[in-house]
């Protein structure tokens, strides 16, 4: 069979804003949900006025650090790179008329040092991070108002950039909004699946205005959603587990649904009728719906089990989420189970369910990486998890499923999502910091570095 990836193939990395910019009140920037996470999803969010200094503030310094880490990405022989905009140095409290120059300024540099040395933006409008000030006005996505406080903002974005980014992402993980309502749609507090599923519908039609606003103002744009790829099994083949894991999986399947059918499936009439839950929709809602996104872009770190009687088998977390392990399966530091072959399975569910384009926009490995005397990193570790996914994802390709490219999460060490620590570490590149913040950020290529640069310039043939 074929060894090497299609021509064209879009090599890359994948980060966030809130995870590696730093400057987090910079040149007008507003608060952001994210800012008052400061032990991250996991943890509790704080009030603006209590909020404390934590180690998002700084980051990795991505911010004043850019020209030189990108300079590292194009080294590698990055074709992409995934980041996001932060929404609150655009808009500062979300609902502005006029945006923030200063935050415009730093993304034209930025995407200018990018395309400088051949590395095309792929960019997130929202990665885990909203304005708080749409938060306490009016209930983050729970108040209909954030829909247009969205739309302008993507069409500002839009404006600005449409001879520079041509690769587009709505929301991250728009389906986390079920597990994390706070990061995901601005919930604060203990919050019904009545109110959850109304601000998550608010959301779904403020991508698809953007998706709209996207093809209006850059035609030959390309613009996508981003799931977060849970894949569950069944944890034995009996008739009611399967069924389980079939209800499980169309949870999250629900937002491609939306986002890549334009209308909601009719199973989730049912769950809706049997949870009460009575989602206020208008005709221009179902008719903004029906603009749908060019491609599905998904992260993919682990899968899980389901159960018909999950209280018989034990759970952990992962990602966000909790899951019944499978036996199966080895599992990483953290705890999240390491299964390549299931990202094969889920490119050939997404591409038979929605027969458009994928991208991966998310697959790596966390650990601990311990420089040695020499200051070398030695994450053979890594290479082997990516080496291992990579396979399975050319076995996809050769099942006939249309990628268009491969964002390793975490090219280089940020700061985690779920705990906030900098000590569960991704990269190719490590950046000198600990838990405490202490440290000189100084990067320093590891092993995997090299590795996926010979990876990139043999377009997988070195997989082989």
């Amino acid at each position: 069979m074929q060894k090497t990836f299609p021509d064209g193939f879009l090599w890359g990395g994948s980060m966030a804003a809130n995870q590696v910019e730093g400057a987090w009140d910079d040149a007008g920037k507003g608060v952001s949900t994210s800012d008052l996470q400061p032990q991250g999803v996991h943890g509790h969010a704080v009030e603006r006025a209590n909020r404390p200094a934590n180690i998002k503030d700084v980051a990795i310094d991505f911010y004043h650090r850019y020209p030189e880490d990108i300079q590292l990405f194009a080294e590698m022989g990055f074709k992409v790179l995934r980041t996001s905009i932060a929404w609150t140095r655009i808009y500062p409290n979300g609902d502005e008329t006029e945006p923030n120059e200063a935050g415009l300024g730093f993304y034209d540099r930025l995407f200018d040092e990018m395309i400088r040395h051949g590395i095309q933006p792929l960019i997130t409008l929202s990665h885990y991070e909203m304005p708080y000030g749409l938060v306490e006005k009016y209930d983050g996505w729970g108040g209909r108002e954030t829909i247009a406080c969205f739309e302008r903002y993507a069409r500002t974005v839009f404006s600005r950039y449409r001879d520079k980014v041509k690769y587009w992402l709505t929301f991250n993980e728009i389906n986390m909004a079920l597990h994390a309502p706070f990061t995901g749609v601005g919930l604060r507090g203990e919050r019904t699946k009545q109110a959850i599923y109304q601000a998550i519908h608010h959301q779904l039609v403020a991508s698809a205005r953007a998706v709209k606003a996207c093809h209006e103002i850059i035609p030959d744009a390309k613009i996508g959603n981003m799931l977060l790829g849970g894949v569950r099994y069944p944890i034995t083949c009996k008739p009611a587990d399967v069924l389980k894991a079939q209800s499980v999986n169309r949870e999250w399947l629900f937002f491609g649904d939306v986002q890549a059918r334009g209308a909601y499936p009719n199973w989730i009439q049912r769950y809706f009728r049997e949870n009460d839950i009575h989602v206020q929709m208008t005709e221009q809602d179902s008719a903004d719906l029906r603009e749908t996104v060019d491609f599905i872009s998904f992260s993919y770190y682990m899968s899980g089990c389901a159960a018909a009687e999950p209280e018989q088998y034990p759970t952990s977390r992962g990602n966000i989420m909790k899951m019944i392990p499978n036996p199966h399966l080895a599992s990483s530091e953290w705890g999240w189970q390491i299964d390549p072959e299931g990202l094969r399975y889920l490119l050939n569910e997404l591409h038979d369910r929605y027969q458009k384009p994928l991208f991966i926009v998310e697959n790596g490995l966390g650990a601990k990486d311990v420089p040695q005397a020499d200051g070398t990193i030695h994450d053979d570790y890594r290479i082997q998890y990516l080496k291992e996914h990579l396979i399975q994802v050319r076995e996809a390709i050769a099942d006939g499923v249309d990628l268009l490219g491969y964002t390793s999460w975490g090219p280089i060490d940020l700061v985690s999502a779920g705990t906030a620590q900098m000590s569960k570490r991704y990269g190719f590149i490590y950046v000198d910091r600990d838990d405490d913040g202490q440290g000189t950020l100084e990067r320093r290529r590891k092993q995997s570095f090299f590795w996926y640069q010979q990876v990139i310039k043999s377009n997988g043939g070195s997989l082989a």
